[in-house]
């Protein structure tokens, strides 16, 4: 008899749970992919906004702005972090596939930071300088009133948003073929701290460990680091805003989670990684 009221109770506790289960609503996911610039800060708005909203699931990968692109355009993301503007030829692409031109969320800004190593005598250089370096047509450090050391380029891969504006806005031509491309910022960090005739480029989060170059807009502008003065009133000369791109506009679960991002609370944690707020 004993036996038999067990069995009874098991078959009712396993009923239980499957009808408890049939009104749990499922998680909504979101997927987020991209930008190696953004991935440390997608990371804590993720994991923050699903500690208090325990039915949103997150899930965020790197691999550069153009990855993060591809896979908006491929279906294999809903949202693509890009520390660059999205191309008239992906927007075109995106058209052809979703008759929709996408959505652009600008998220927060972000000033390029310039990396040397701690013992480098030279403390700024003007955005030509800068263009003339990483073109290679200077090469060596006594040539902008440093040693008489060659210089050793590092920067991003050409999937990188950050390698895009980059060339766009300061080496306005091709990279030096000396230029060596690592697949992080973090691994354009760690090869400065090493070399001692070093310079490299990346996003200001990042920036530890190593001396920051000072940035002159030309030879009579006073020189500036990036920081929220001046990112806000636009002294510092490499700055850009990051962003968030959507295939359509967002609804339910993603228009809260990017309206929670652009909110108080989620521009908060911007600061907190080392970049800087829209609002």
């Amino acid at each position: 008899m004993k036996s038999i009221n067990i069995k009874k109770f098991a078959v009712v506790a396993v009923l239980l749970a499957f009808v408890g289960s049939a009104f749990t609503p499922a998680p909504e996911r979101i997927t987020v992919k991209g930008s190696d610039t953004m991935v440390i800060l997608a990371q804590k708005w993720a994991e923050v906004y699903m500690q208090n909203n325990p039915n949103t699931a997150i899930q965020v990968t790197g691999g550069g702005s153009g990855t993060g692109i591809s896979a908006l355009i491929n279906g294999a993301t809903e949202i693509a972090n890009s520390s660059r503007k999205m191309k008239p030829t992906e927007r075109e692409k995106l058209k052809a596939r979703y008759n929709t031109l996408g959505i652009e969320v600008a998220c927060a800004k972000d000033g390029i930071t310039v990396y040397l190593h701690p013992s480098n005598k030279i403390k700024e250089l003007t955005v030509k300088q800068l263009g003339d370096i990483f073109r290679g047509e200077i090469t060596n450090w006594k040539e902008v009133g440093g040693a008489d050391q060659n210089i050793k380029l590092y920067g991003r891969e050409n999937s990188s948003g950050t390698y895009v504006f980059f060339q766009e806005n300061v080496v306005k031509g091709d990279y030096a073929p000396s230029c060596q491309t690592l697949p992080g910022t973090a691994a354009v960090v760690n090869a400065v701290k090493k070399d001692p005739n070093a310079i490299g480029y990346g996003g200001a989060a990042y920036a530890e460990g190593i001396e920051i170059c000072k940035v002159k807009k030309d030879d009579n502008s006073p020189a500036y680091v990036a920081s929220a003065e001046t990112i806000k009133s636009n002294q510092y000369p490499i700055t850009r805003y990051l962003f968030m791109y959507l295939r359509n506009k967002p609804t339910g679960a993603m228009k809260s989670y990017i309206d929670w991002i652009l909110s108080p609370e989620g521009q908060k944690l911007v600061v907190e990684t080392g970049y800087f707020p829209v609002k």
